[in-house]
């Protein structure tokens, strides 16, 4: 398809977007995009499900329907057809339905509000195999030597067969330059012999997409020659001759397909040409093929089936025209021409129309560009509606194949489809117009590290996304200046290349995109490493069977790197042996064996690169002497002929190779006129040559030696030639690296590299200089040098072009003219300052700065490029004499540049000036802009005053940077708990005039987290955070002292990336906190003792991706040295602090006397209220047993567990009953754990006191609860079963507690 053009000055009126391929975040609107579908042409296999992709995605996420043969499908009706959540794609179940009806061309479209996506039509065919059709084939009977044809004629399928022909017991036939099959699966014999004589010729059909295999009938094929055949058939024709003929004979060839002289085919752009020439003769005939109207393409041809058959893969235009097969054997020839002509269906010319995101004003276009064969037609459509029935839109205007858009408006948006057909096929391609207003944002993974091997190429991503589209710019750690020259490359994508990757190319890049909306920065790191090298290389080794051999393999790699040494034998993995032994640097083999013999690399790979070396291992016979290897003797009988002016032929007699082949002979010279005593490599040799023709230059004394190098290495010199003197001549080249330059501004210095008293060719050496002011008419002027390799022409106008000459001239002639070389005369300062210079605000931190260009006449010299310098005079509130000035450099020929990090609410002044090789034009006139309000800075202090129980006070200073005027304060505070966890957070809104606030009800013993952060009418600012801990310590309320945190402001200084290092004390712990600014993630903290002096004393604890630790198991009273470590790979240190002093409080002890606490009071109380109703009930179940003698009591009782009790073991033997035997509520087992299992259950004698019975002071009886003695004999027939001792039982009580 032909191009269209525009005109320029069409071109001009519009700001065109050059397409890249552009991808929009999910997170923003944009129309539908067919992401994946079903191919065109989709068979499917009729034993399983129908599945017909059709997956897209867009914002909002868009919805699907179908059509199918050109009419509504609906999906939601048909039982058996479902939709997948979120997705277009269908599953037709055809366990309840045939195939066929399902069969049809399918159309998917996907919609939301903002257009719609279609897909192409997807053609849905089952696959077919169908059977042979049943037929009864008659056995073939033919003469030897004639030609013959088995015809296969395989069902029609889809897709096509597969046809291959075999025998009964399922091997393939033999196939050869004489029998063979063609395309159409035919078997062509060009003459049959009696071995082709068979009755298994069968033709089988695979049909791939079902894989089944279908056997037509077997085919018989008896080869006969003529007396056989007539012995054979007379029978059944009444004895007639059939075949009278003469024998077959030899005969030339003739075509058995494709019939005539010529033909022709037809093949698809894309495709594979097939084409074939089977011919019959007898020999059988060779096949060769041509093209008559030009080469064949080598590297798509190739040439099957015996040369009866020419592919070429990948058919273009250029292969349209005559081919020609020529069949041949020694009896002549045959030809067929065939006719290729190539057809095109439609095919993008570059690639499809991409997506198109446009901000509300701009402009912009799609472009279908595609070809075909013939012409194809183009159609467009918008949101799957015909372009011309769309409703109309002024921004739009469709030219063929372009469409134009001018002045987009929000709601524009849509998806166009691109439809372009011909009568071979179409292409289709969906492209939408998003119109957008977004800030730019980096797509790309912020602090991303990408590690380079040193000298090879660095790619640093800059992934981005805004619209308008956003304008990148790289920055490197200090942002000193735009990285866009040598050896950086920006890349329209926003990539930064650096081609060859240095030790100092090692740091932090900023990426900064920028457009009207706003600003986005991202930091990524590139770490340079050392590559990976083989220092000793594993050499050749001769070893005995039975013995033992090493091979050393030394590597130098980057520290940083894990690398990995892996040891091959001829190109595959050592052998599970134990005898092979792999250590870091060596692989030792012992006991050597035969099969131990061949070549054995070692690799040594880390994540970045590898390197590796081979050496071989010969294994030789223990009782056959080692062959030693030596280095090859000199060579001997140096002799010079055929000597001429420029040339001499030097031959020579090798030397003794020991055992191993000389490899090549390195010739020497040494110019004993020019350069006594230094030889100097001349030529190499192949080690089978013993003479060299040598080239050489004029006047110089040659001398001539030679060594030979075989494995081992080199041999000594051979000793030197007779000399050889050539004759002087003019030079045969002029200098090199002629250049024109000025060191100050009136003069012009040409230089250029001499030539070598090798390309002097004679005596009396000297320069012909000759310069000229370009453009203008003038004559050359030349001056001679002699013995240098500058000279400097004075008083010459400044920075204005000239040509250069420098010819090399000698005693015997000069060199032709010379080459004319360009160059400036000196440059100065400008003297002009950019005009026009003003500021356009963006935002509270970012301006952008425009001028006009200075005159290049002006400038005086080589611009490189503009210097802003700008300075905060003032901001509204403070310090209106302060002044820090700044200077942003743009190189080249820039008109505007952007001013980030700026002050709020800030006065500022600038002013631009050009630059060139010399220095700085004059200043122009300074400027001023203001910028609007930002977020304030963080609040000076925050600090915890008036701590009581349950309350503190909280006061802070305002923020050193206002940004504007302060409307609030908003303090944030929540509880922290001892591993750091955060808890609810509490959130209060302060007046602007505040500078303190008292917080009630808080809980003791508890950490708090405060933040507090200032608000103008931009928002909020940084916050200041603080922590304070309350603690009860005998009646008192000890509040700690914590250390304020502000945010970060990058570090103070270059020496330390750490800052703000802060830490918080308790009884035995310390929290320390601390801010960061190098690219390291993990930390660890050391400490010790204070008086402590020895290195190994400190203890490490590790922290990962945090920037606080607490360092618990400290002790009280004691001083402690803290420092913070920055850790790098392998926990590599990279960076320490400053130490840090930690001083515990002395922390007196805390016992408290638990008798005055009033739980415990409450709780005792508790407990006597139990024991007394206890000891109630326990009186009246004894008098109740008391009114009965006990004989009576044991005879009316039979409960098993009743036991009479025993003098020896002093229990009673009175009665008591069930409830009796069972421990009371509450009671508890004696002080040593134990309960006798013999005694009465109810019995708490063994908390008696002992002693008789007795009154208390209020006159109660007592003696009933004394406790056991030896008198226990006595008391057997007492009529009291004793309860156990109050006294008793509160003291064993207070004991358990």
């Amino acid at each position: 398809m032909e191009w269209r053009r525009m005109d320029v000055g069409v071109l001009l009126l519009f700001l065109v977007h050059l397409a890249t391929a552009l991808e929009v975040p999910l997170d923003l609107p944009q129309p539908p995009t067919i992401t994946y579908q079903s191919p065109k042409d989709y068979i499917v296999d009729p034993r399983e499900n129908i599945i017909i992709h059709c997956e897209a995605k867009g914002k909002p996420h868009p919805s699907f329907s179908w059509t199918r043969n050109g009419t509504h499908f609906d999906v939601e009706n048909d039982p058996n057809v479902d939709m997948k959540p979120q997705s277009g794609t269908l599953v037709v179940d055809i366990s309840r339905e045939r195939v066929e009806h399902y069969e049809g061309v399918y159309q998917c479209t996907a919609r939301n509000k903002h257009g719609t996506a279609v897909s192409h039509n997807i053609v849905v065919r089952q696959s077919r195999s169908p059977l042979w059709s049943k037929e009864k084939i008659k056995p073939i009977v033919v003469q030897e030597g004639v030609s013959l044809v088995l015809p296969c004629r395989p069902p029609a399928g889809l897709p096509p067969p597969i046809i291959f022909w075999m025998d009964n017991n399922f091997q393939k036939l033999p196939q050869s330059k004489r029998v063979s099959q063609s395309l159409n699966g035919d078997l062509y014999f060009s003459n049959v012999r009696r071995e082709d004589t068979r009755n298994d010729y069968i033709c089988y059909a695979r049909f791939p997409h079902t894989q089944t295999i279908q056997q037509k009938q077997p085919i018989t094929v008896r080869v006969l020659n003529l007396d056989e055949i007539n012995d054979t058939m007379a029978a059944f024709y009444n004895d007639t001759d059939l075949f009278s003929e003469a024998p077959v004979d030899d005969r030339r060839p003739t075509f058995l397909i494709p019939s005539g002289s010529s033909s022709s085919k037809m093949v698809l752009r894309g495709d594979k040409l097939e084409m074939e020439c089977i011919a019959e003769g007898l020999p059988t005939p060779h096949i060769s093929w041509t093209k008559i109207s030009g080469d064949l393409p080598s590297k798509r041809t190739s040439f099957l089936n015996y040369n009866k058959t020419l592919h070429i893969e990948d058919v273009s235009a250029s292969d349209e025209g005559d081919y020609r097969c020529t069949a041949k054997n020694q009896f002549g020839s045959v030809h067929h021409t065939i006719h290729v002509m190539v057809k095109a269906a439609p095919y993008w010319i570059d690639v499809p129309p991409r997506n198109l995101v446009l901000a509300p004003g701009e402009s912009g276009r799609l472009s279908c560009l595609a070809s075909g064969t013939p012409k194809p037609t183009i159609t467009w459509a918008m949101n799957g509606i015909s372009i011309e029935n769309s409703p109309k839109d002024l921004s739009r205007k469709v030219e063929d194949d372009i469409i134009i858009f001018t002045d987009v408006q929000p709601g524009s948006s849509a998806v166009y489809q691109c439809n372009i057909s011909n009568e071979y096929g179409y292409v289709l391609s969906n492209a939408f117009v998003n119109v957008l207003s977004e800030p730019p944002r980096v797509l790309t993974p912020p602090n991303k590290v990408y590690q380079i091997i040193k000298n090879h190429q660095a790619l640093l991503d800059c992934s981005s996304f805004g619209s308008p589209m956003p304008k990148i710019t790289w920055f490197k750690d200090s942002r000193s200046s735009i990285l866009q020259e040598d050896p950086y490359i920006l890349h329209d994508n926003g990539t930064l290349e650096i081609r060859v990757a240095q030790a100092q190319h090692n740091g932090k890049y900023t990426c900064v995109a920028t457009n009207s909306l706003g600003i986005y920065e991202n930091h990524v790191y590139l770490e340079v490493k050392e590559p990976t090298r083989i220092l000793k290389q594993p050499e050749y080794k001769e070893v005995q069977r039975g013995r033992s051999v090493v091979f050393e393999c030394t590597v130098k790699h980057d520290p940083s790197l894990i690398p990995t040494m892996t040891w091959l034998k001829d190109d595959g993995e050592l052998p599970d042996d134990e005898r092979l032994i792999v250590d870091s640097d060596s692989l030792t083999i012992t006991d050597v064996t035969e099969d131990d013999a061949g070549v054995y690399t070692c690799i040594m790979n880390t994540t970045l690169d590898h390197d590796s070396a081979t050496a071989k291992l010969t294994v030789v016979e223990a009782t056959t002497p080692a062959v030693v290897y030596e280095r090859p003797d000199p060579p001997t009988d140096l002799e010079l002929t055929d000597q001429k002016k420029r040339s001499v032929q030097l031959t020579w007699t090798p030397g003794d190779e020991h055992n191993s082949p000389v490899q090549k002979f390195l010739i020497q010279y040494e110019d004993s006129l020019h350069h006594r005593g230094h030889w100097h490599n001349l030529t190499e040799v192949p080690g089978t040559k013993t003479t060299a023709h040598l080239k050489l230059s004029p006047h110089v004394h040659y001398t001539f030696r030679v060594l030979a190098l075989n494995a081992v290495g080199f041999s000594n010199p051979s000793r030197p030639s007779r000399m050889y003197k050539t004759e002087p001549a003019a030079p045969d080249e002029n200098p090199t690296g002629v250049q024109g330059f000025g060191t100050e501004h009136n003069n012009l210095v040409i230089s250029w590299k001499p030539l070598t008293n090798l390309q002097s060719n004679g005596p009396g050496l000297h320069y012909r200089v000759m310069w000229r002011q370009k453009n203008v008419e003038s004559e050359w002027n030349t001056v001679t040098v002699s013995n240098n390799s500058k000279f400097v022409v004075s008083g010459t106008p400044t920075f204005v072009p000239y040509e250069i000459k420098v010819q090399a001239v000698n005693d015997h002639g000069a060199v032709p003219d010379p080459a004319i070389a360009h160059g400036y005369s000196g440059e100065d300062l400008p003297v002009a300052a950019p005009e026009n210079v003003h500021a356009v605000v963006r935002n509270s931190t970012l301006v952008e700065v425009f001028w006009d260009p200075v005159p290049a006449h002006l400038i005086r010299g080589n611009i490189k490029g503009y210097k802003v310098s700008y300075w905060r005079k003032h901001h509204y509130k403070h310090n209106p004499d302060h002044m820090e000035q700044d200077i942003l450099v743009f190189s080249g020929n820039h008109t505007q540049g952007m001013l980030p990090g700026l002050h709020p609410f800030s006065l500022y002044l600038f002013n631009v000036r050009v630059y060139n090789g010399k220095g700085e034009g004059p200043r122009s006139v300074t400027q001023q802009f203001k910028t609007p309000e930002g977020v304030p800075g963080s609040p000076t202090s925050l600090i915890v005053t008036n701590s009581n129980l349950d309350s503190l006070t909280l006061e802070w200073s305002p923020p050193h940077d206002h940004n504007g005027h302060i409307t609030g304060y908003t303090l944030k505070y929540q509880p922290v708990n001892n591993s750091n966890e955060l808890g609810p957070v509490e959130e209060l809104a302060l007046a602007a005039n505040e500078t303190s606030v008292t917080l009630p009800n808080l809980k003791y013993s508890i950490r708090y987290k405060f933040y507090l952060n200032a608000k103008t009418g931009a928002g909020a600012g940084a916050a200041i955070s603080q922590e304070a801990v309350i603690i009860r310590e005998e009646g008192s309320t000890q509040s700690l002292h914590p250390i304020a945190r502000s945010p970060p402001h990058g570090p103070p200084h270059k020496a330390s990336p750490f800052g703000n290092i802060s830490s918080m004390i308790g009884e035995d712990w310390a929290l320390i906190s601390w801010e960061y600014w190098g690219p390291e993630k993990n930390f660890s903290a050391q400490y010790r003792l204070n008086d402590s002096e020895s290195e190994e004393d400190w203890n490490t604890e590790f922290v990962n991706g945090s920037q606080n630790i607490t360092l618990k198991g400290l002790k009280g009273g004691l001083c402690y040295r803290v420092r913070l470590v920055a850790l790098g790979h392998h926990d590599q240190e990279f960076h320490h602090s400053k130490e840090l002093l930690v001083t515990l409080p002395a922390v007196a002890s805390r016992q408290v006397d638990i008798a005055t606490q009033g739980w415990f009071i409450g709780l005792m109380c508790a407990i006597a209220l139990l024991i007394l109703i206890l000891l109630i009930i326990c009186f009246i179940q004894r008098n109740k047993g008391g009114k009965y003698p006990v004989k009576e009591k044991e005879d009316a009782h039979t409960d098993p567990e009743f036991q009479p009790m025993k003098d020896d073991d002093c229990t009673f033997v009175e009665y008591s009953d069930n409830e009796d035997h069972k421990p009371l509520k509450g009671s508890r087992s004696p002080s040593n754990g134990t309960v006798k299992r013999d005694d009465s259950d109810d019995s708490l004698v063994d908390y008696g006191e002992g002693g008789d019975g007795q009154f208390n002071e209020d006159g109660s009886f007592i003696g009933q609860y004394s406790g056991k003695s030896a008198s226990r004999d006595t008391a057997e027939g007492h009529e009291s079963s004793e309860a156990p001792s109050p006294i008793k039982a509160m003291n064993s009580l207070n004991s358990f507690v």
